[in-house]
């Protein structure tokens, strides 16, 4: 808990505008499906990697995961991973993401189109888990971070620090994450204004019942931030349809997500998401749909295969 309570410290002494949100677009299809924010449910799912590396204890040696997410019209987030065990209670991932805006127009002082130029967000990634015990897991993950605009560049080096504990017999799972810990090394601006990392606080828990092919899921998301924020859009609520170990519904409720869509006057089925995913021996994918901007919906897809 000292931990946590450091990394609150610490972003409540950042200044200066935030960067990097592309950090907070979800790119896991059950973790976005559960309403973009879980890092609870324990599963054989590399995809986890990017909410919680904690439960890479749980994800077969040598998987390798691909990732899509449509984000908004002819901007793409997309994802590649792989996990490898270390030892008895080790686990190790890398992994990377780019979100490419596509081509934009560039103008010059009077809005003249005088060409088009590039844009695009990038984080590479790696991860270290760790069985601390038979319950409990941790993880630290460290990030470099790129933002590239047509001439300009930023660099940033951030981390994650992640719990996990997991009771199997009762079917329950708490986790407690940090995300984007650290600071940009190299401006964007020409002015030398530096950027913070979008650093996040976060507590979750997963519930299975014993008699019923159901697991609830608990996200209190973005807990050091309550300036007009009420307590309630803090949380994100998410339910699992087990039918069979192959499979899984899942249904998501995002307080927050919900307000700022009504409050863009984009409130229709705003703050639901949904998906469904299949294992077939090695091989499993998963796919959800849900609304992460007032421009668009998005669909996330997820592939993977474990060697």
């Amino acid at each position: 808990m000292a931990t946590f309570l450091l990394m609150t410290a610490v972003m409540q002494a950042q200044d200066g505008k935030v960067g990097y949100q592309f950090l907070h677009i979800p790119m896991s299809a059950h973790s976005a499906a559960l309403g973009g924010a879980n890092i609870s449910i324990v599963e054989d799912d590399a995809t986890m990697m990017w909410t919680n590396a904690a439960l890479m204890t749980n994800v077969s040696d040598k998987s390798i995961v691909l990732g899509y997410n449509s984000y908004i019209k002819s901007s793409n987030l997309m994802s590649a991973g792989f996990v490898k065990t270390i030892g008895e209670r080790g686990t190790w991932a890398i992994g990377a993401q780019m979100l490419n805006y596509g081509k934009m127009d560039e103008t010059d002082e009077s809005g003249a189109v005088t060409g088009n130029f590039s844009a695009k967000d990038l984080n590479f990634q790696t991860s270290y888990s760790y069985l601390l015990s038979d319950r409990w897991s941790g993880a630290i993950t460290a990030k470099v971070i790129q933002s590239n605009y047509a001439n300009y560049s930023s660099t940033a080096l951030g981390a994650d620090l992640a719990l996990n504990y997991f009771d199997e017999d009762k079917g329950f799972s708490f986790s407690a994450v940090g995300r984007n810990l650290g600071g940009q090394i190299k401006p964007l601006y020409d002015d030398g204004s530096r950027e913070s990392l979008p650093f996040d606080l976060a507590f979750g828990l997963s519930k299975d019942f014993a008699n019923a092919p159901l697991r609830i899921s608990l996200t209190a998301d973005d807990i050091t931030r309550w300036d007009d924020v009420k307590f309630i859009q803090h949380f994100v609520l998410g339910v699992d349809i087990l039918p069979s170990q192959n499979t899984w519904v899942a249904l998501g409720y995002n307080f927050r997500r919900a307000h700022e869509m009504k409050v863009a006057d984009k409130g229709h089925w705003a703050g639901f998401s949904l998906g469904a995913g299949l294992n077939v021996k090695k091989f499993k994918v998963g796919v959800s749909y849900g609304k992460y901007h007032v421009a668009a919906s998005s669909i996330i897809l997820n592939a993977g295969f474990s060697l």
